[in-house]
């Protein structure tokens, strides 16, 4: 399963531990954005660890793409899309 997980957390703190716990499942490609293609058994944990890790305010997005999407990514100037590959740290 591919997807783009992206997060808006104003607290340094709460956002380095989402950032640590994303490098776990996927690469990051800018700066909050993170791209991870995984079973969705993995997901399921990745959305585990970071609803512990996060509070009210903090806002993450997930963004599930299809072959089809995926095929029709375009990037600029930046690291070429990620391929699939085992992430995780239990």
């Amino acid at each position: 399963m591919f997807s783009i997980v992206c997060y808006d957390i104003p607290d340094n703190k709460r956002r380095n531990k989402v950032a640590k716990i994303l490098e776990g499942f996927g690469n990051r490609v800018q700066e909050s954005v993170f791209e991870c293609d995984i079973k969705p058994e993995y997901m399921k944990l990745l959305h585990q660890k970071l609803q512990k890790a996060i509070n009210p305010e903090d806002s993450i997005r997930y963004y599930y793409l299809c072959l089809q999407c995926l095929q029709k990514v375009e990037v600029v100037n930046g690291p070429p899309l990620t391929e699939a590959q085992l992430y995780f740290t239990v």
